[in-house]
């Protein structure tokens, strides 16, 4: 007997409907309401949990100088026409320089660290590397006196102050972790919104078409809507507590969707079948709840389970996408197991609208569940039959292509995606014009926090100014800034690189194993190496370190769910091993389409050299959640029938041709999702959503197709092999009841 009555969950939802609508009704607009304010407990940063070298450093700088690291911003006067030197551009200057100098509050207003360079003509700001070599473009250093959280709330009071004065052939812009963040920010927005359209109208469309019915189709959108607004407001609310990055509620919205819809899909179609086959509505509820709702409790479960995989990382990006994640899962469960029974318990037949059903006796005889023509008719049925009659040949067929895919992944290129990677615009160009007339690695400089005091660590630090400033990846050593009791100091260097470029990852590492060590070799000092490059370089390392340990535990927890489902180490194992193909192929189409340009232009996706450090683990994390809905589905199904009957190669049949039509739709659904969500302008999320659409594709495709009945079929009755030694395992068999099997031919497996 299952430990899991989620039958009976059912038919309780089912007899007290409106008892359960009016819970969730509450809970949605409660959730709704902290919803709508969650972008107050978001942040656009991302930290660590941990206490790597960069943190230390920044500590350090907050604690004994008053401040944390101080947020800069560059702006840039520039004009095709005229030089530094012309009366017009320095009146733009001087004026642009003002109006930023009267943001009291947000702007710096010490000489000695914004404003110093314009206080003397253009020469003297030459001297300092501020003006070009053409002499057309010259900088305006900002340094805020609020943090990046604090000067987001006037950005654009910042922006307007920076383009006032701009016109007549003279044009400003700005660059710099505000900006930045601003343009990474709205963009974002307006991918969500543009994803959620696409989304829903696909999906819309997609569950018209296999449910046949408007009412049908239309509740599972319904539901994903309740479940992401109810997550969206737990989030809101954990993230008073925490910090959580504001790609959040992305993260819910693309998973809401994809997971919502597909498990509603599973229940409401199992409750029409069901009722096609003769059942009364309560019973048709029950057993839709005892099959599929357990199916998605135990794919929901599962999903959970590999999210978890994301919180082992100690870093806010991770946790809070898999938080985003699991918080919208478990919500979307919870609807399924409750929500669902009572809207149909409600509804009843009339869930067919505009169609109008007929489930009297005499059309309930003219159902059959499976005979010989059914089992093996249609599509579907014949490519069962195709597989199953050469399953080595379909088994070596399909994993050798998702092995041919999955080769380009030994060429990945990790990085961060930055003001290069965003659309044309201001932020855009600003970064085109310093990285061609100055240096771009101005934008995050290299600190140096040197401790210890300054009679004892001077020497150390002049032998360092004096090494670094022969490194060619260095456009400039500034002096060190000490603190007021004179036993702190930071040395900022400029790179001539970007903050993710290799060669500015390199020198990190050699500063921090070489070159600072042999500085102050003779010293007391604790040096630290901190900055974006260093914050950079520590991530990644971060991700090197932890990634072995989430491949192995979220597999892990995967196969013991799935032994505790199918009572079999035969099953999970398949799953495994069939999941990281499909996680394989995925990322190497990533690689080929996003690094090497393959099919780039034509798909509307933007060539980069890299891809996001994050997106990796994250999709393995994420893909391996996902791709056992339709295996739990599937096997479930076919575990359903081998119980009634014995016969494995017929049971396999059986589920292909009942799960195969729905599977294709929920996938097509999810592919949708991630569609609408990669067809955005961030290359992060166009990445994002075309590793998880390629994922699931391949996986509802080649690997449920092809792979799983082809190894079904050649082990035969082993599929179901538990050893001895573990019968002490608790049942939580997914499968559930199931009538009017018809006495099928011979099992056409000839594994058996």
């Amino acid at each position: 007997m299952s430990l899991l009555s989620t039958g009976g969950l059912a038919r309780a939802s089912a007899r007290h409907p409106w008892r359960v609508v009016a819970i969730w009704v509450v809970a949605f607009i409660v959730g709704g309401y902290f919803a709508s304010t969650i972008g107050d407990h978001t942040t656009t940063e991302s930290t660590f949990i941990s206490n790597p070298e960069s943190v230390q450093g920044l500590d350090l700088i907050e604690e004994r100088m008053g401040h944390s690291d101080p947020l800069t911003e560059t702006v840039i006067v520039t004009s095709e026409t005229l030089t530094v030197d012309d009366p017009a551009f320095e009146q733009v200057v001087m004026n642009t320089t003002n109006e930023l100098r009267s943001l009291a509050g947000l702007v710096d207003q010490s000489p000695a660290t914004t404003f110093n360079y314009f206080e003397a003509r253009a020469a003297a700001a030459a001297a300092d590397g501020l003006v070009s070599a053409d002499r057309h473009t010259t900088l305006i250093p900002v340094t805020f006196s609020a943090d990046l959280d604090g000067a987001t709330d006037r950005t654009d009071e910042f922006l307007d102050a920076t383009t006032k004065y701009a016109g007549n052939g003279i044009e400003v812009l700005t660059i710099g972790d505000l900006s930045i963040n601003h343009e990474f920010s709205e963009i974002s927005e307006q991918d969500l919104i543009k994803g959620e359209a696409i989304g829903i109208v696909a999906a819309l469309v997609i569950l018209v078409v296999v449910f046949g019915a408007l009412i049908a189709a239309g509740l599972p959108i319904l539901l994903s809507i309740f479940s992401i607004s109810i997550a969206t407001g737990l989030a809101a609310i954990i993230g008073r507590f925490t910090d959580l990055s504001f790609f959040v509620t992305n993260m819910i919205t693309m998973i809401g969707l994809a997971v919502g819809i597909d498990y509603a899909l599973f229940i409401v179609e199992r409750y029409r079948e069901e009722r096609r086959h003769g059942s009364d509505k309560i019973e048709a509820i029950e057993i839709a709840g005892s099959t599929a709702s357990k199916a998605v409790l135990f794919s929901g479960i599962t999903v959970v389970l590999a999210l978890f995989g994301l919180f082992l990382i100690p870093t806010t990006i991770f946790r809070s996408l898999g938080l985003g994640a699991i918080l919208v899962v478990i919500v979307a469960v919870a609807i399924m197991m409750t929500f669902i029974p009572a809207l149909l318990s409600l509804l009843g037949d009339r869930i067919d609208w505009p169609r109008r059903r007929t489930y009297d006796a005499a059309t309930v005889a003219q159902q059959k569940r499976f005979d010989e023509e059914t089992l093996h008719g249609g599509f579907w049925g014949r490519v069962t039959r195709l597989v199953m009659g050469h399953p080595g040949i379909a088994l070596v067929l399909g994993g050798g292509l998702l092995v041919l895919l999955s080769i380009p992944y030994f060429d990945l290129n990790t990085g961060f995606a930055g003001a290069e990677t965003l659309p044309e615009g201001d932020v855009k160009s600003a970064y085109e014009i310093l990285a061609r007339d100055f240096a771009i690695g101005r934008l995050a400089p290299v600190q140096i926090v040197v401790d210890g005091a300054q009679a004892e660590v001077q020497s150390g630090i002049d032998s360092l100014t004096a090494t670094v400033a022969g490194i060619p990846a260095l456009s400039q050593v500034e002096p060190p800034v000490w603190n007021q009791a004179g036993d702190l100091a930071i040395v900022n260097i400029n790179l001539t690189t970007g903050a993710s470029d290799p060669v500015s990852l390199d020198l990190i590492e050699q500063l921090r194993s070489d070159i600072v060590p042999q500085a102050f070799a003779s010293t007391p000092a604790r040096v630290y190496v901190t900055g974006d490059t260093a914050f950079n370089k520590d991530f990644f390392d971060l991700v090197d370190k932890w990634t072995p340990i989430v491949f192995a535990f979220v597999p892990g927890l995967s196969f013991i769910l799935l032994t505790l489902a199918f009572r079999s180490i035969v099953v999970p194992a398949k799953a495994i091993v069939m999941n990281l193909l499909s996680v394989g192929a995925s990322y190497g189409l990533l690689v080929l389409v996003f690094q090497k340009g393959f099919g780039a232009e034509f798909l509307g996706f933007q060539k980069t050299p890299t891809i996001e450090a994050w997106i990796p683990i994250f999709l393995f994390c994420v893909l391996f959640g996902l791709s056992m809905d339709y295996h739990v589905f599937l096997i479930s199904r076919i575990r359903e029938h081998y119980d009634q009957t014995g016969r494995n190669g017929e049971s396999v049949a059986v589920g292909l041709q009942a799960t195969a039509r729905i599977i294709t739709g929920a996938a097509l659904i999810m592919v949708a999702v991630f569609s609408g969500f990669a067809m955005g302008r961030l290359v992060m999320f166009q990445q994002m959503g075309f590793g998880l659409g390629v994922a699931v594709l391949i996986d509802a495709t080649i690997v449920r197709s092809i792979l799983v009945p082809s190894a079904m079929a050649l082990l035969g009755d082993r599929n179901w092999y538990l050893p001895a030694w573990l019968h002490w395992l608790p049942n939580l068999g997914v499968e559930g009841p199931i009538q009017n099997i018809g006495n099928l031919a011979p099992d056409p497996s000839p594994a058996d």
